[in-house]
This record gives C-alpha cells, sequence and structure tokens, in this order.
C-alpha cells in the first residue's frame, strides 16, 4: 500500500500469532521431551484453535491501522498459516516469519523487524504475549500491548527466547 505524495502512510499494528491468535497448548506437549520434538510442535500448528480475545483485537485493529502479522513461526509454516487465517476471519495483514536458520532469541528478531516495519511507516503497536519482547520492544521506543489472555506457557517462553524456535 503506497502513500501519495501529500498523504502519510497508514501506522501499523504488529500482531504475534502463538499465543496471540493461536491456542498453541495442545502442541506444548511436544516440547517437554529432550530432544524436543519439533517436527510435531509445528504440523500440529494448522490444529490451533483461535483465541477470540485476539482475534477480536486484530480486527479492531486492522480497522484504524495497517496490520502487519509478526511470528517467530519458521518460513515453511507460511502456507499452513494463512489457510489458518482464512479458516478464522483473521483480517488480512502482511505475513513475515521466521526465516530459516534465525535461531535468535524472538525479542531480538521481532525489535529488528518492527524497526525495518518502522521504516516505511510508524509502529503504532506491538501486541505480544512474550514479557521479554515486550520489553525489548518497549526499550526500543515501540508502545505495546500485552497479550494476556491465553495464560502462561514456560515452555513457549523456553522455545522463543532461549531456542529461537517459535
Amino acid at each position: 500500500m503506497s502513500a501519495t505524495p501529500s498523504e502519510s502512510p497508514r501506522a501499523i499494528a504488529v500482531i504475534d500469532i502463538d499465543g496471540v491468535l493461536a491456542d498453541v497448548r495442545h502442541r506444548l506437549v511436544h516440547l517437554d521431551k529432550r530432544p524436543k520434538d519439533w517436527g510435531s510442535f509445528f504440523r500440529e500448528a494448522a490444529k490451533d484453535l483461535p483465541l477470540s480475545e485476539g482475534i477480536d483485537a486484530a480486527r479492531r485493529l486492522a480497522e484504524v491501522y495497517e496490520v502487519v502479522y509478526l511470528s517467530g513461526r519458521p518460513e515453511h509454516l507460511r502456507k499452513d498459516t494463512l489457510a489458518w487465517f482464512r479458516r478464522h476471519g483473521v483480517p488480512e495483514g502482511e505475513l513475515h516469519l521466521r526465516p530459516r536458520n534465525d535461531f535468535r532469541p524472538a525479542r531480538d528478531f521481532k525489535v529488528s523487524m518492527l524497526r525495518r516495519f518502522n521504516d516505511r511507516a510508524p509502529v503504532a503497536l506491538l501486541v505480544d504475549d512474550d514479557a521479554l519482547v515486550l520489553e525489548a520492544a518497549r526499550s526500543a521506543g515501540f508502545d505495546v500491548l500485552p497479550a494476556t489472555w491465553m495464560g502462561a506457557a514456560p515452555e513457549l517462553h523456553e522455545a522463543q527466547e532461549e531456542e529461537g524456535r517459535t
């Protein structure tokens, strides 16, 4: 979407997926094992139930902002993620997933992406469930909305921040 010379680009609302739009709790059992079963964890993403609070927030934000979805999910889940979005009525928006072989902590990956988005239009808000991502985004000067509706999931936190896997 391009702005005309006299018009500023729409501000961006950046929304995470796992733990914000999608309930991943049914897949966390695959992260309790040693070694972790990443293949099964990601294969079951298509079966995630929607988190109504997150979907409603995305719909409300889409009325005001350009919506961009930013997830630590691996790029190979793009097709499944887009199908899941259609199935659950997630508003349209760009989808950015973790590039192959990028295992940085979620906070580093996401803040670098927020800065990239901010170069094209102001980032108005980040909606995320990871406290360390939220803290890093705040420290980098971005406004945040903590997504607390799924509840705590220590296995997911470890996957995001210690292993850079989602």
